[in-house]
């Protein structure tokens, strides 16, 4: 069975005395990807000492809004320190789905035409940028310019994966150029 890993956070601070973490969540589904027993791959950020290259769910809780999780390996504080900035990753099978059908996983959206609403080709989904406020769609155009598209329902009204395509709600300025810009190319 094919897999594909899926970026699931990025660990914080850690929280108390007891190797407990926090953790930047980039996943629609924490209690999924946290569940204790759930092994995820870590990836130290560069210049880290931590040996640490896989990490074992033990317990996931919310606190207010933010995931605090014990792994089997931190012990203690020191140890949650050592991995501050750890990205974590889960592997999943490559045709399992997001429980919520308004949801995608990167490797599902990269790849696909980019249509505007009346069908014109606006050229291919290269990847995703997961940010702050919203995710951003990067769309390579056919003159080879890569534009960002912010990743929700009013300007992406429709994700077609059986088709191979995403429709944008173009706007000057969004995908397609502004007048006075293509005039100066």
């Amino acid at each position: 069975m094919e897999t594909i890993e899926l970026v699931v956070g990025r660990i914080g601070k850690p929280h108390g005395l007891k190797g407990e973490v926090t953790v930047d969540v980039r996943t629609d589904e924490p209690e999924r990807r946290y569940a204790p027993g759930a092994v995820l791959r870590a990836e130290p950020p560069s210049g880290s000492a931590s040996p640490l290259r896989s990490l074992t769910v033990d317990r996931a809780r919310w606190h207010q809004s933010t995931l605090l999780v014990t792994f089997a390996e931190l012990p203690d504080r020191n140890a949650a320190e050592a991995v501050r900035g750890t990205v974590l990753h889960a592997t999943v099978p490559l045709d399992q789905t997001p429980e919520d059908p308004d949801e995608f996983y990167d490797h599902q959206l990269v790849g696909l035409a980019a249509c505007d609403v009346d069908g014109r080709a606006l050229g291919e989904v290269t990847a995703l940028v997961h940010g702050g406020a919203q995710d951003l769609l990067t769309i390579r155009t056919p003159d080879g310019r890569d534009t960002l598209v912010p990743f929700v329902k009013a300007l992406v009204p429709e994700v077609d994966l059986a088709g191979g395509r995403v429709v944008v709600a173009d706007r000057p300025g969004l995908v397609t150029p502004l007048p006075e810009d293509e005039q100066e190319g």
